[in-house]
């Protein structure tokens, strides 16, 4: 997405103008001053070039407010791939060399899950501001750390969860908060695959190098990599914290060298009542991904852009005849009746959320974001709290499967944030 094609959203959405945006997503207030940034960089290193940390650059890249000024990796393939799309990035074999480095004023970090605790840590120390990727850390205590030690430091803390950023999120949520669709019932949410997330290497001793995401040393598999961008819809639409997880998780096909779920199934329950479901299959991938919320007077499906109303026109007269004759012939029977009417409910074709199809998954408005928070050393309002929360609900699903029994949010690592309130005060 352009600089034009960012100003042009912003307009769209509200931000521009005095519109509501800012009620729903806040941290959008990263772009206040942006016109009063024109010619100042943000210098960036990025730590841990490999697919991911590659696909960032490719947007950090085409922002004239960024300069990516230096890579840190140990495997020479991603570090010869970032130098192309960064030639002029300086190298380090060692990511605290590219710490001591002074004249770089932020890091993004895109390694393998189990070592961002340390680099986080290591970065705030530095006196860096930071953008990690999905999830923050390994385990509850570490991703509280971290929270703690960014009240500490004083800097920018980003977290790469993307839909916070995606015009087609923002807009759904922004009608769920309207009450546009009545009271919240119920989510379900789903990311369906079919492949065994394994990746070709050229040499067998750097399978877990490479494949890091299917052993549990380095990694809590579908939970933390897909699960903590889904779960973060419901905290946003609901503006509350689940306080309770129960799930269970298995290898059900993909079951060569790995030591991760590929099945996995988790319900978070809200201290209201409503529950959130999700699902992710890696061997059956007919229903992709999606988040569904669910409310008495409609559902909002963000991921196809589509919402739908309950209440629906009435079925074309041969239509309801025949619905009117099922209803007649099987109304006494336990197994139908008169809500069994699947012709009428295929009529709801929905309504499109946005009135064009947006440009990527927000992950260039995220990007842009940082550069901007960067540049004025202001943290925008709630994304490293939504950031954290995705995070804590993911690892709590996790352990809750590993676990076999249902959880409650510890009360230790709650934040000021919600519904949620914090034993004590951070130091």
């Amino acid at each position: 997405m352009t600089n034009i094609d960012r100003r042009q959203f912003l307009k769209n959405m509200g931000l521009i103008g005095g519109g509501v945006l800012l009620a729903t997503s806040p941290w959008f207030s990263a772009f206040s001053e942006q016109k009063h940034t024109t010619g100042q960089l943000a210098r960036i290193g990025i730590i841990g070039p490999g697919s991911r940390g590659q696909f960032l650059m490719s947007f950090l890249a085409q922002n004239p407010k960024v300069e990516i000024v230096a890579i840190a990796d140990i495997y020479q393939p991603s570090i010869d791939a970032a130098l192309a799309i960064a030639p002029n990035a300086k190298v380090y074999k060692d990511y605290r060399k590219l710490l001591d480095d002074k004249s770089i004023d932020a890091v993004v970090i895109a390694t393998p899950l189990d070592v961002h605790y340390q680099m986080v840590l290591d970065a705030f120390d530095a006196g860096k501001h930071v953008f990690c990727e999905k999830s923050i850390a390994y385990s509850l205590e570490e991703t509280h750390n971290v929270y703690q030690k960014y009240l500490q430091s004083g800097k920018v803390f980003f977290v790469g969860q993307q839909r916070l950023f995606d015009p087609r999120y923002i807009r759904a949520v922004e009608l769920v908060h309207a009450g546009t669709f009545g009271e919240i019932s119920g989510f379900r949410t789903f990311w369906h695959r079919n492949n065994d997330w394994r990746r070709p290497i050229p040499s067998p001793e750097l399978d877990e190098h490479i494949n890091w995401r299917l052993y549990k040393k380095h990694s809590k598999g579908i939970m933390t990599e897909l699960a903590c961008h889904q779960l973060q819809i419901g905290t946003w639409a609901m503006r509350q914290i689940p306080d309770k997880v129960m799930g269970h998780g298995a290898i059900t096909f993909w079951k060569e060298k790995r030591e991760v779920y590929d099945n996995v199934s988790c319900i978070y329950m809200f201290d209201n009542g409503v529950k959130m479901n999700y699902d992710s299959v890696l061997s059956s991938k007919f229903y992709g991904l999606e988040e569904q919320i669910m409310c008495n007077k409609g559902t909002v499906e963000p991921e196809k852009s589509k919402y739908y109303f309950e209440e629906i026109p009435p079925a074309p007269a041969f239509l309801q005849l025949v619905n009117d004759m099922e209803n007649a012939m099987f109304g006494s029977l336990p197994f139908a009746g008169t809500s069994w009417v699947p012709e009428t409910a295929n009529q709801n074709k929905g309504h499109y959320l946005l009135d064009h199809k947006p440009e990527g998954d927000g992950t260039s408005l995220l990007l842009e974001a940082f550069a901007e928070a960067v540049i004025t050393q202001k943290q925008p309002p709630l994304i490293a709290e939504e950031g954290y929360y995705a995070t804590q609900l993911s690892l709590l699903g996790h352990q809750a499967m590993e676990e076999e029994r249902t959880l409650v949010f510890p009360d230790q690592f709650k934040l000021n944030y919600l519904n949620h309130k914090a034993l004590s005060t951070p130091l």
